[in-house]
């Protein structure tokens, strides 16, 4: 067979095979495609009839939901109704109750307002009847309205006087009781707590000699040796006929005790002359500074005062060598300071104040024979340049009255320098003086109007009044009290307190024939 027939039966082989396959897979395809497509629809048709059988309950459950919720609904718009029905019944019944009340209200206001009609008038006639009873009064006791007044009120300022004294007195009794009481348990228990001894000193010094040929060295050649010793120390050096003894005159303490010192040592020396004594001056100047130190150092320890100034430490020691009334100004110092700290520890108030305030009251005399003013004002200027605080200030400033007190510590601080320096034996008063406080005690009571004899007793401490009687009733003798009491303390000055005992009493005489 030639080879190009066999292409061709091949063509012809290959086309017919692919035309019977192809018609074959066209009828099987069909074939296929319809039982596919009678699935599908058998499919379609149950999912239909499922699609309405669930369409159906879901229906009948929604209808079954609306008329459950209908009913509910319903049953809950009744009882709202009832509850409206209610509150309409309600406010209509308060409606009616206050259409009641307010025609009750409107009865009694025509009633008040008959009642005032009536009243006015009724008023009208009493007014008419008092003018018609004063005009008979006036006419009556011959007085006019405004003189009755006057009379009236005579009478009872008079009235509210007496009153004003009796209960001036009563509450001062009482008050004064208390407060006797608590001031005594105050100041005896600071007292009990603390005790001194009590140092006096004078204005001169007097200085023990071996032997009366002393005296002679000390005068030395044409008096060189003591002129040097007045020079050089500034006090005067008395040599009188005293046995073995130099007394030594000044008004400045340090100066006195560096000259006694200097004394001593050139006596146990031996060797007087003016070169010995400028450098025994010398020594004794150092010593007594050093003393001075260390007694400021002392004294603050003592009273627990810290944090002061070293200028100031030196002028408290410097009050070892003055004197008030011969009371030791230092150990006073020392002692106000420690009585104003415990009475104010026993009040409740800041002792550490009142102590520094105690301490410090009178460093003005430390200095007051170099420096011209009083103590006080010294001390204040002192105070206020070494930066002390204003109640420091004010405690010192205060403590003889010359300002008031701004607080309590100040107060106490002059309490307790009063009752140092006024206690007996603290000090000692010229004779002179204490005489003439007397007479001036006496003075402003004999002064005053009512008063027929007065007497200063106790040293002072006290004075009794004698009124007259005629001129001064029972119910003003606290009041003429208070006023004597107010005149003492502004025109006197005095230590501690003076007690005003005013006396009234009616005499009858007769004789026996």
């Amino acid at each position: 067979m030639s080879p190009v027939l066999a292409v061709v039966i091949s063509i012809v082989v290959l086309i017919v095979g692919i035309a019977i396959g192809y018609i074959l897979r066209k009828n099987v395809g069909e074939k296929a495609i319809g039982s596919a497509e009678q699935q599908a629809r058998n499919m379609i048709l149950d999912a239909q009839n499922t699609v309405e059988n669930l369409k159906k309950e879901k229906v009948l459950e929604a209808k079954e939901e609306i008329h459950k919720l209908r009913e509910e609904y319903e049953g809950e718009l009744k009882s709202r109704r009832a509850e409206v029905t209610k509150a309409e019944r309600r406010i209509q019944q308060k409606e009616e109750n206050i259409d009641r009340k307010l025609d009750s209200i409107e009865k009694r206001e025509n009633n008040l307002t008959k009642r005032e009609q009536s009243m006015n008038e009724k008023h009208k006639e009493i007014d008419s009847y008092i003018q018609k009873q004063v005009e008979e009064l006036e006419r009556i006791s011959g007085y006019t309205r405004e003189e009755a007044k006057h009379l009236l009120l005579q009478e009872l300022e008079t009235e509210i006087r007496k009153e004003a004294s009796d209960m001036i007195v009563n509450v001062e009794s009482e008050a004064k009781e208390e407060a006797d009481k608590r001031a005594r348990e105050i100041i005896t228990t600071a007292i009990q707590r603390y005790a001194s001894d009590q140092v006096t000193e004078t204005t001169v010094s007097v200085v023990s000699l071996p032997n009366d040929d002393m005296k002679g060295r000390i005068i030395g050649r044409e008096g060189r040796n003591i002129r040097a010793i007045e020079t050089l120390t500034g006090v005067d050096l008395i040599i009188d006929d005293t046995p073995e003894a130099v007394i030594l005159s000044g008004f400045d303490p340090v100066r006195r005790e560096i000259a006694r010192i200097a004394l001593e040592k050139l006596i146990v020396d031996g060797r007087i002359h003016p070169a010995r004594i400028e450098e025994m001056v010398q020594k004794a100047t150092k010593e007594v500074n050093t003393i001075i130190k260390e007694e400021g150092e002392r004294a603050c320890f003592e009273t627990g005062v810290h944090n002061l100034n070293p200028e100031m430490v030196r002028l408290i020691g410097r009050l070892k060598y003055r004197t008030s009334y011969g009371q030791n100004v230092l150990q006073h110092s020392i002692e106000v300071s420690t009585l104003a700290g415990m009475m104010a520890e026993e009040l409740g108030l800041d002792p550490r104040l009142a102590r520094r305030g105690g301490l410090l009251h009178d460093i003005g005399k430390a200095i007051d024979h170099e420096v011209e003013g009083t103590h006080v004002e010294i001390g204040v200027n002192i105070c206020k340049k070494y930066k002390e605080s204003w109640k420091v200030i004010n405690a010192v400033e205060a403590h003889h009255g010359d300002v008031e007190p701004t607080t309590l510590e100040a107060m106490l601080v002059a309490a307790a320098d009063a009752l140092s320096a006024a206690r007996p034996g603290a000090r000692r008063e010229t004779l002179e003086s204490y005489i003439k406080r007397l007479q001036n005690l006496e003075n402003i009571a004999n002064t005053t109007k009512g008063v027929e004899k007065s007497y200063a007793i106790q040293a002072g401490r006290e004075i009794r009044v004698a009124v007259k009687p005629n001129q001064v009733r029972d119910d003003e003798v606290p009041m003429l009290a208070r006023e004597i009491a107010k005149k003492i303390e502004a025109e006197l000055e005095y230590p501690g307190q003076i007690k005003v005992n005013v006396i009234r009493e009616t005499r009858a005489t007769d004789y026996a024939k």
